[in-house]
């Protein structure tokens, strides 16, 4: 799936439950078409207090997410080095050393 797409998609799905959470702790009169005053301040109350609580989450996530990278960048350079050191213990053989190599055989027409 597009990450734009699902960024999209989850958006849409925070926003829907928010909205269905707020909507049912804060409306109880469907007398009329307009949100009292009491209602309106519960509302807005209520989506501040999600909005404030997903922003401090995503800083977190963030913090986390980037320790985690670090960590793996740094896994795999040491994973690299052995690697790197094992490729320079190896010997070669003499008929490597006298094969030329051919790149064009895997090459398309």
């Amino acid at each position: 799936m597009d990450p734009n797409l699902r960024n999209l998609k989850d958006f849409l799905t925070l926003y829907n439950k928010i909205t269905e959470l707020c909507f049912g702790r804060c409306v109880d009169n469907f007398n009329g078409r307009v949100l009292s005053n009491t209602e309106n301040i519960c509302v807005n109350h209520c989506v501040n207090k999600f909005a404030r609580f997903n922003q401090a989450m995503m800083k977190v996530y963030v913090e986390v997410q980037t320790q985690l990278n670090q960590k793996r960048l740094k896994e795999l350079e040491e994973q690299q080095k052995l690697l790197d050191q094992k490729s320079l213990q190896l010997p070669i053989s003499p008929t490597e050393k006298s094969a030329p190599l051919r790149t064009d055989q895997n090459l398309p027409a």
